[in-house]
């Protein structure tokens, strides 16, 4: 994707996965400034107002001269961190992907709203522009429906937040060019992420299938009164957290049966297994559990302060990283 111009990337959307993956691209153009440019685009009235406040949060502190006066370059020079870079804010889709060579989209989880503005996208936007969505559960072979080259776009469905976890979910429409995926894939490589393509389409993809079956036991175990929010957030946090952390759940079972490896621990204890699999909870939502373990969850923690956990993972990151 090498080019003598500025790379121009697109997001749509400014909640917050689009401001997310902004301070991700500027954190990463850091050392060469002038070869980015960022244009946000959202219909909210408040829109320059949200990105002031909220952006600056998210810039690691190294970067974050931003967080101290508050202040973002709108197409001029201000400050040594935001200086040659080209922050601009649109709320004219058409303009606002007029030279896009990347567009993001992270607009509501909606299919009717995805499906409408692709086409306009498409529309607007250079023929080569790769074309992407963050959607948690929306394929492309939906939101590609109205477009005249439905080859052009695929998912990519990044772990909360992308401007810290490495994850990237690339996942294609069978109508996806492979040279879409392939450019796709290129790009986040060399930005130090983590992109795994997903060989079909699935519901809710495979990062959030896995976490939401964990969270449906956690609810079960609730409530049925086994152990309080805190005490199953302590549970994590303190064995599988730090475990998944350098080896993930096969790789860590693989461990746990030692000479005989994933066969040995089956061996050993699938009996077990099987007890907990037959046992695991039905729980659906709105059963009436949600009041007593809304509760709970707020008087544990109250409002989290991201900025924190955000640190904190990142430090995390890096001590695996420092170990590979």
């Amino acid at each position: 994707m090498s080019q003598t111009k500025p790379l121009n990337i697109t997001t749509i959307g400014a909640g917050t996965i689009g401001l997310s993956y902004a301070a991700l691209h500027l954190s990463h153009a850091s050392k060469d400034v002038s070869a980015l440019q960022i244009t946000i685009h959202d219909t909210r009235p408040d829109l320059e107002e949200h990105i002031l406040q909220t952006l600056p949060t998210h810039i690691p502190c190294t970067l974050q001269k931003l967080r101290n006066d508050r202040r973002i370059a709108y197409d001029v020079e201000i400050d040594d961190y935001v200086s040659v870079h080209r922050l601009i804010i649109d709320k004219d889709l058409e303009s606002a992907v007029a030279e896009a060579h990347i567009v993001q989209e992270q607009g509501p989880e909606d299919a009717e709203f995805k499906t409408a503005l692709w086409p306009k996208v498409e529309k607007y936007c250079p023929p080569n522009a790769l074309l992407w969505s963050s959607t948690s559960g929306i394929p492309a072979s939906t939101q590609c429906i109205a477009m005249k080259d439905p080859s052009r776009l695929l998912v990519v469905h990044p772990y909360n937040p992308p401007h810290i976890m490495p994850l990237l979910e690339i996942v294609p429409s069978l109508a996806t060019a492979p040279k879409v995926i392939e450019r796709t894939l290129d790009f986040w490589k060399n930005k130090d992420r983590t992109p795994l393509v997903l060989k079909k389409e699935t519901t809710g993809f495979v990062a959030n299938r896995l976490a939401y079956a964990l969270l449906r036991e956690a609810i079960h175990l609730v409530k049925e009164g086994v152990a309080s929010v805190k005490d199953i957030d302590d549970l994590m946090t303190s064995s599988m957290g730090p475990r998944w952390a350098v080896a993930g759940i096969f790789k860590s079972y693989h461990a746990g049966g030692g000479v005989g490896g994933l066969e040995g621990f089956f061996k050993n204890i699938g009996g077990t297994v099987q007890a907990c699999w037959d046992d695991i909870g039905a729980v659906n939502v709105g059963e009436g559990w949600e009041k007593d373990i809304f509760r709970q969850t707020r008087e544990a923690y109250g409002l989290v302060d991201t900025v924190e956990r955000d640190e904190k993972t990142r430090r995390v990151l890096d001590a695996v990283k420092s170990k590979e």
